[in-house]
């Protein structure tokens, strides 16, 4: 028996792995739980709208399942997920212009387990990897159990910047990047960086993951192609059905090369046997009824709404200030609030939620592997009605005055 090392005060407790002891309590998430009271605007979670979720239609899928293969859909499944619904995943990535087979499909339980399998798969302790500045929190949680060496990519106003990647590189697993309307930016690669980011990787060898839980979500034109299109051989990718169809339904996928799946599916069975069997055979359902073709344009119209109501309140109310500025998202969910320079995003979120009008977002400080940068702050604004949205940024342009 010990202490309890995750605690400063408890009672005595098996000793707890190293892994448990290093997922410690921080000032963000405690920051966070302010933001669940009813009255706080939150801007701070990455939830995809409720007025999304197609619920008459998944309802009319679930009672075709059930009236034609209720055991199957309620019965252990294999490993690498439904053919059924790899089958139309690998024909969606087909038609995007990679031809890819089911066999180079895992169907996993949400992108989040994507990241976990991906760190099982790569990282050793102290095995270097590629991260951009800034990142997702979610793939940093997932990739530091592991106990990996990050090296934060540079990025630039456009994003992830290839050209400045040299020999510091050489030796990493991989990079992981998410070229598609960036979490936490918005950011989206063009094609000239997502080609000369392919080539990098084979100059430096390395592998590249390109998450794309956003892809869908565009407002106006579709983004680039895939990273796939120009290193088939070398990309993993990664995406999900939570922000297309219903997070409730932990659905996520990997694609890739047949080799690497195979190592993917040898890892999930240990950790899980397989993703629902039930949720897998109502998604494939929905694909096949044609949902998605008239689904995800109305997703894509309440999307570019609330971002314009954001991005018009953000114009309206904020200071004026040659240090102040914010991304101007194409697609996705997220906008990236640049602070003057010794503004703390997480001290001026205290400040906002102590407005007459509550609001909470997510400090950018969480969203860097090595070094964080103090003066940023992550807006989400697909949960919040317009009207909301204002009020919300108001109360974050009184709140910032009072650091100016």
């Amino acid at each position: 028996m010990s202490e309890c090392c995750c605690q400063k005060e408890c009672l005595p407790t098996p000793t707890y792995s190293k892994i448990a002891c290093a997922s410690s309590s921080s000032v963000i998430r405690e920051l966070l739980k302010l933001a669940n009271k009813p009255e706080v605007i939150s801007f701070a979670g990455g939830l995809p709208s409720p007025e999304g979720f197609p619920t008459a239609e998944i309802l009319a899928a679930t009672n075709a399942v059930m009236a034609t293969i209720p055991t199957r859909a309620l019965q252990y499944s294999c490993t690498e997920g439904e053919i059924e619904l790899r089958k139309l995943i690998a024909d969606r990535e087909t038609q995007q212009g990679v031809p890819t087979s089911p066999e180079e499909v895992q169907i996993v339980s949400g992108s989040q387990q994507a990241l976990d399998l991906l760190a099982r798969v790569f990282i050793d302790p102290g095995s270097k990897i590629l991260v951009e500045s800034p990142t997702y929190l979610g793939a940093l949680q997932a990739f530091n159990l592991c106990e990996p060496v990050c090296h934060e990519l540079p990025t630039d106003e456009q994003g992830l910047n290839p050209e400045l990647i040299g020999e510091e590189c050489r030796g990493a697993r991989y990079a992981y990047v998410m070229p598609t309307f960036q979490n936490p930016t918005g950011r989206t690669l063009n094609e000239e960086r997502r080609r000369k980011l392919c080539e990098k990787a084979r100059e430096y060898d390395f592998w590249l993951i390109e998450d794309d839980p956003y892809g869908e979500l565009w407002y106006h034109n579709q983004p680039a192609k895939s990273l796939r299109h120009w290193a088939p051989e070398r990309t993993i990718r990664l995406g999900t059905m939570s922000k297309i169809l219903a997070p409730g339904f932990r659905l996520g996928y990997i694609v890739g090369p047949r080799h690497v799946i195979d190592v993917f599916t040898r890892m999930k069975q240990a950790v899980d046997l397989h993703t629902s069997s039930f949720t897998q055979h109502i998604t494939a359902q929905v694909f096949n009824d044609g949902l998605l073709t008239t689904h995800l344009p109305k997703v894509r119209a309440i999307y570019k709404r609330q971002a314009e109501a954001m991005l018009q309140a953000l114009e309206d109310y904020l200071p004026k200030h040659p240090e102040i500025s914010w991304t101007h998202p194409e697609g996705g969910m997220f906008i990236w609030l640049n602070l003057p320079k010794g503004v703390d995003g997480a001290e001026l979120m205290k400040e906002a939620l102590k407005q007459d009008n509550p609001v909470a977002f997510v400090p950018g400080s969480a969203f860097y592997a090595n070094t964080p940068e103090l003066n940023h702050a992550r807006l989400s604004f697909v949960t919040v009605s317009p009207e909301r949205i204002r009020q919300g940024v108001e109360s974050i342009a009184k709140a910032l005055k009072k650091f100016l």
